[in-house]
């Protein structure tokens, strides 16, 4: 009856080895990729709101894990800051830009500073008008793609120019005030 062990023994080690073999259901499943921009580069034409002069011309292009916005916005008061924003609508129709909706935040989050904790995909810093009122817009919102229809594509969405600057704290929007500027992130054909 000596056998008898040595055999269990090896029925287990070859039931282990054989689960062990075995992929799991979620292992065997294919990892879903990332969705990944498929335009090269969009523009963003800013047209006044809410009786603003504010206007400018923005560039937006894939760059790491994300979207780069770069351009320049005049019209603005000297020496100010402003809330900068993509908002959910590619819808400037509104006279004070609110068709635009809320912050983009395909992903159901608080809203807050970008790259400081939770935030919307649409939060960035605030901008700082010199003393001609023009702000260099260079800002980089991480997470997102352009183009390709994914839930966390921009194409399409609003870029807003607030009154005020972001507090970065009160929800759902930061306290920015008015809207200055609307412009759609239209992709170059």
């Amino acid at each position: 009856m000596k056998i008898l062990p040595f055999v269990l023994a090896s029925l287990s080690a070859a039931l282990v080895a054989g689960c062990a073999s075995t992929p799991s259901s979620s292992a065997s499943a294919a990892a879903t990729p990332a969705p990944k921009s498929t335009a090269q580069s969009a523009g963003v034409n800013l047209a006044s709101a809410s009786g603003s002069l504010v206007s400018g011309k923005l560039t937006v292009v894939p760059m790491g894990d994300g979207v780069h916005i770069t351009g320049e916005i005049g019209g603005l008061p000297p020496n100010s800051a402003h809330g900068f924003h993509i908002h959910e609508k590619g819808d400037c129709s509104a006279a004070d830009a609110s068709s635009a909706g809320g912050h983009f935040n395909p992903a159901g989050t608080a809203h807050g500073q970008a790259e400081h904790g939770t935030h919307h995909a649409g939060d960035a810093d605030n901008l700082v008008a010199d003393a001609q009122g023009v702000a260099k817009v260079d800002r980089h919102f991480a997470g997102v793609t352009l183009g390709g229809g994914a839930a966390n594509d921009v194409a399409g969405k609003a870029v807003i120019v607030h009154a005020a600057p972001d507090d970065y704290k009160s929800q759902p929007a930061g306290n920015a005030g008015a809207r200055l500027a609307c412009g759609v992130i239209k992709v170059a054909q």
